[in-house]
């Protein structure tokens, strides 16, 4: 089976799902989804691995829900939900239905693209030998990351209480062909899953090429990159410091001189660019250009940027100008092409990743925390910091600001331990509820405190 029938199975299925079709799908759980793509051969595995790719930059993935909703759920009075989707108005009141579709749809997407990359895996013998090391770690890559958002959004924070007993999502590493009761898997443990996540991208780590300019997917620094995110997550700086810092030293990465000149670019990274997800007017979806963008730029304008939060920037700071007027509400210049990919990780997330773990730890690996925060402030012509006299809280403000509406405000408060809207970081409501479809499919499941059985 070609890449286009592939694609048109999937497309097929997940319009079943969309329309709330009442028939057997509706009744499966999501990580049984099957692909029935004969994978006999090089090209065909290779096609399903691209399958996978198109997945993860899908709508309701890394192609903008995985970031845009949880930044609703966190951003308090920075921005407003104006639009008329109630869905992500749940989202955004903290207030979630357990048949939320966009929450729902979160995870089908999810276990569709970690099913793709179990094919992917299963079928490494038909690979040709001088690709496989490079196909397999491509899929674990995918099935890492993915793993990671969905454990983040649909469990409790790391550090919240015994990981090694806390629920997270299940796991399953081997490809569902066939729906029957074996599919019917319970829930891991948040370790388990956390200890998969790195299990993956270390194998990704380890058997990806260096980067290839012509070649706009993974390869070891992405691979390193969200290392040092998920290590970051459990609060181990000294791991998430070394992954950056293997990132900024050795990877071939620069940052973009100005920094607009970083978003809304077409089926092509910048220099600044670790992994994006690809958009063209042919194929992928920037979802976060449809919700954030005025409609003079196509979008709906249903998200607007409050002055408390413009208040967070200096006055000659570019990224404050970044931002602009639509008939007197404010929207993110972040998210304005159409066709623009999705920047999913880029290099001065891994200088604030530096910086914060130097900070804590007390250490200047690669660069003092003060250097690398005035490496991100310059480019936007911001006011820098005197020698030695960053704070913590410079850090974590530089932060917020610097990575503004790009999926980080949601997971940055639990793993600080801050508040929301008077919430606690540990708040039941904080935290997205197992969809009820996959709860009625499978038995085995255990709801999310806040949500009923």
């Amino acid at each position: 089976m070609n890449m286009r029938s592939l694609k048109y199975i999937t497309v097929f299925v997940i319009m079943l799902f969309a329309w709330g079709c009442k028939n057997i799908l509706d009744t499966q759980p999501q990580q049984s989804i099957s692909e029935n793509t004969a994978l006999d051969n090089s090209d065909n595995v290779k096609s399903v691995l691209m399958g996978a790719y198109d997945n993860l930059g899908e709508y309701d993935e890394y192609g903008g829900q995985f970031y845009m909703l949880p930044d609703l759920m966190a951003v308090g009075q920075e921005a407003n939900w104006s639009g008329t989707y109630e869905q992500p108005g749940e989202i955004y009141r903290k207030n979630i239905n357990v048949d939320n579709s966009f929450v729902r749809d979160g995870w089908l997407y999810g276990y569709t693209t970690i099913n793709d990359a179990n094919n992917v895996l299963a079928a490494l013998d038909k690979v040709d030998s001088g690709d496989q090391d490079k196909v397999e770690g491509e899929a674990k890559f995918l099935r890492g990351i993915t793993y990671f958002q969905l454990v983040r959004l649909f469990a409790k924070d790391y550090s919240d209480g015994d990981p090694s007993q806390n629920l997270g999502v299940p796991i399953t590493l081997k490809p569902t062909r066939t729906i029957d009761e074996s599919a019917n898997i319970p829930r891991n443990t948040v370790q388990e899953v956390y200890d998969q996540v790195i299990s993956d991208l270390s194998d990704a780590k380890s058997k990806l090429a260096e980067h290839d300019p012509s070649y706009v997917y993974a390869d070891t620094y992405a691979a390193s990159a969200f290392l040092a995110r998920v290590y970051l997550q459990m609060d181990d700086y000294t791991k998430a410091r070394d992954e950056a810092n293997r990132v900024i030293t050795q990877g071939p990465y620069s940052l973009v001189s100005n920094y607009a000149d970083a978003f809304n670019h077409s089926n092509v990274n910048t220099s600044e660019d670790i992994f994006a997800t690809q958009v063209t007017n042919q194929d992928g979806t920037n979802s976060l250009q449809i919700f954030y963008a005025s409609q003079d730029n196509g979008g709906r304008g249903d998200i607007e940027i409050q002055q408390s939060h413009l208040d967070l920037y200096g006055p000659n700071d570019d990224r404050l100008a970044f931002f602009y007027d639509d008939g007197g509400e404010w929207r993110t210049g972040k998210w304005k092409n159409q066709y623009g990919n999705v920047n999913v990780i880029r290099l001065a997330e891994m200088y604030l990743i530096r910086a914060e773990c130097n900070e804590r730890l007390g250490e200047t690996v690669g660069a003092t925390p003060t250097e690398d925060i005035n490496t991100i402030r310059s480019r936007s012509n911001a006011s820098t910091y005197a020698a030695g006299t960053v704070t913590l809280n410079d850090i974590l403000a530089e932060r917020h600001i610097e990575l503004a509406f790009e999926g980080h405000f949601l997971f940055d408060v639990k793993r600080t331990h801050g508040d929301i809207g008077g919430l606690p970081w540990n708040s039941t409501r904080l935290v997205y509820p197992i969809p009820q479809r996959e709860m009625d499919a499978n038995p085995q499941l255990v709801q999310n405190d806040g949500y009923g059985s």
